[in-house]
């Protein structure tokens, strides 16, 4: 059976796991002080602006832990970490430790009364893209819907939901309450797979999935030997895109360089901004805050010293090799 035929099974799924909302509730009354900001959005330009609708965030884990990030976050100069508000909620750190992958994002999310957000999709945030968003409800009420793929979802406190956002989807809440969910954008890794039900297995097995592997350690010598300047398609580094780089086109090219940080390679962007970028073995590396969507692979020595440029979508692959312009490290 060929893969692409294994498609995703539903829209949704509940999960394995329930969770106890009176405890959550419990735990809110330490942050519930703080004004939580609005939902703003995260694309190839940053962060964006703030909705205009009464749907307001708490992040729990953000980029570089900055405990004002209300956006879900993806590549840019520094990964996901745990922001000051999870250290006053022992439970909820409980319940993320349960589950079975990396964690990027997570945010409460509280959608005020009377509040109906736009259709719309998120980019990438599925299974195929190697990414999930995952939902555990908190407070809602009947009056409190999500409309997924044209189907309406009520799900209840202490629930664990996943869903494919990345088709059209609006919140509205219509009651008189505030709806509350704990969201969570988590890594697709193989022991993800044992939460979802049953009949997903063979899904995550030989489906349309993107399966990501565990990060590496570098020494210091290997990251300073990955340092280079090479050129890429302009829009490699654009994430929310789903294009073929053309490498064939000059035209279509800018001048890229891979520099030494802290504890791993940095991609300096021609404007000047940097992408960090994580190790998985064997010089190739994925960006950091994003999966393996696109990854690039060092070959610093050989007769022709270069970048392998992939993208994979799903568990297809596609790849192309451009030469090293400029070798800045050296071997130690």
């Amino acid at each position: 059976m060929s893969t692409a035929s294994l498609s995703m099974p539903a829209e949704s799924a509940r999960l394995a796991g329930t969770f106890d909302p009176a405890r959550i509730v419990d735990e809110l009354t330490s942050v519930r002080s703080h004004s939580w900001g609005r939902q703003r959005v995260y694309d190839d330009g940053g962060i964006g602006a703030e909705t205009d609708v009464d749907w307001r965030c708490l992040a729990l884990r953000s980029p570089g832990g900055d405990p004002t990030r209300t956006d879900p976050g993806g590549p840019s100069d520094v990964d996901f970490a745990d922001t000051p508000w999870l250290a006053q909620l022992p439970y909820v750190r409980e319940i993320l430790a349960s589950i079975p992958a990396p964690l990027h994002a997570v945010r409460l999310m509280a959608l005020g009364p009377d509040t109906v957000g736009i259709d719309h999709t998120d980019p990438k945030y599925s299974p195929r893209w190697g990414v999930v968003r995952l939902h555990i409800p908190i407070e809602t009420s009947p009056e409190a819907i999500l409309v997924l793929d044209g189907h309406h979802f009520t799900w209840q406190p202490g629930e664990f939901w996943f869903g494919d956002f990345s088709r059209v989807h609006r919140v509205q809440n219509h009651g008189s309450t505030t709806r509350t969910h704990l969201v969570i954008d988590a890594l697709v890794v193989p022991g993800l797979a044992d939460v979802f039900p049953d009949a997903w297995r063979a899904y995550f097995e030989e489906g349309d999935v993107l399966v990501n592997r565990q990060t590496q350690p570098q020494h210091r010598s290997e990251i300073v030997q990955a340092e280079s300047t090479f050129e890429v398609p302009a829009n490699f580094h654009l994430w929310e895109e789903d294009v073929d780089f053309d490498h064939a086109d000059p035209e279509s090219r800018v001048s890229v360089s891979l520099v030494a940080g802290t504890d791993g390679p940095d991609l300096v962007l021609p404007d000047g901004r940097h992408r960090r970028l994580v190790h998985l073995g064997a010089h190739e590396y994925r960006f950091a805050g994003w999966s393996e969507e696109r990854t690039l692979q060092v070959f610093p020595d050989g007769p022709t010293p270069g970048v392998l440029l992939r993208t994979r979508i799903g568990r297809e692959s596609r790849q192309s090799f451009v030469p090293s312009t400029e070798r800045i490290g050296v071997s130690s």
